[in-house]
């Protein structure tokens, strides 16, 4: 997002996280940290602004519950806003403990956010060094939040401001302690904002410096994303609603494109997560309105 939106963009995917952690049963990922880092004006705020803007996502649910706003809020949360960042952030988070157990020391969350891992693992304190990547306005931003919710930050947590879209500077890591030792990367929710160009020097870069069996998790969008309307419009939604947000989604692929560039930048795919995949592994056998995005695809991606 722009730098004066990066922290509502946080706050809104917080609020994801929270509602999620609340009221969804049974969990895709139960972020119950979340809601320490959103006061209760904020909740309230964000849930009647979405409630507010559901003609905008579905004249039909507007209609139909125009007496229960609660449930417009679930409709919106479970189907436009929550899907992905629940489904990947719990696919990540899952090979990210297998990596610890295989050797990885550091792992390193580009465009971090209000990421909640480090509270959530305090047991894996003396076992990996965490790297959140993210613009200093937002980092700011978060810092001001875990001291509202007297949240300690641990030592092996470690803030990197960076624009890393731009420009990744290994430097500014080392600055932190950084080394030169098998790391995790995660990257989620970044590639739709970069051309091709850009999310291919980006994978060159983070890999350059690191050691055979370095990894990285992230999720991309599949050629289909500017034709595919999607569940209640929800794919269109997306692309129209970061057009207007002004930083509109520059890129799809293939599932070759995203093996060729990969491959180039010296890393094999390990495992690939299609829509129908997320949807059988993630949101299988529910009673709600969750279910995968149609054209959004996770990749772990490993050096060679």
């Amino acid at each position: 997002m722009k730098q004066n939106n990066f922290s509502l963009t946080a706050l809104i995917s917080a609020f994801g996280r929270a509602y999620h952690s609340k009221y969804d049963t049974p969990k895709i990922f139960d972020d119950f940290i979340a809601k320490d880092l959103i006061n209760k004006n904020e909740f309230s705020d964000i849930s009647e602004n979405m409630i507010q803007g559901i003609q905008f996502f579905n004249n039909d649910i507007a209609q139909r519950f125009q007496d229960n706003p609660d449930e417009i809020l679930k409709w919106i949360t479970q189907v436009q806003l929550s899907p992905t960042p629940l489904a990947r952030a719990a696919y990540c988070e899952k090979v990210l403990l297998h990596e610890v157990t295989l050797g990885s020391e550091q792992y390193v969350i580009l465009g971090s956010g209000l990421d909640t891992f480090c509270f959530r693992y305090p047991e894996l304190k003396n076992k990996i060094e965490i790297f959140e990547v993210d613009h200093p306005t937002t980092q700011t931003f978060k810092k001001e939040r875990l001291t509202n919710a007297q949240l300690e930050i641990p030592d092996n947590l470690h803030f990197v401001p960076m624009d890393f879209t731009k420009a990744f500077s290994y430097q500014k890591l080392m600055n932190k302690g950084f080394e030169n030792k098998r790391t995790f990367f995660s990257l989620l929710g970044v590639s739709y904002y970069l051309t091709k160009e850009e999310n291919t020097r980006l994978m060159e870069n983070l890999f350059a410096d690191v050691p055979t069996g370095s990894s990285i998790v992230f999720d991309y969008a599949d050629e289909r994303l500017f034709d595919v309307n999607g569940k209640s419009n929800r794919v269109a939604n997306t692309v129209k609603m970061a057009a207007a947000s002004g930083e509109p989604m520059k890129s799809c692929f293939s599932y070759n494109e995203v093996e060729k560039m990969l491959d180039a930048c010296g890393l094999f795919i390990y495992e690939h997560l299609s829509p129908s995949d997320i949807d059988k592994t993630y949101f299988a056998n529910r009673n709600d309105y969750l279910s995968a995005f149609e054209t959004t695809h996770y990749i772990h991606a490993v050096k060679k």
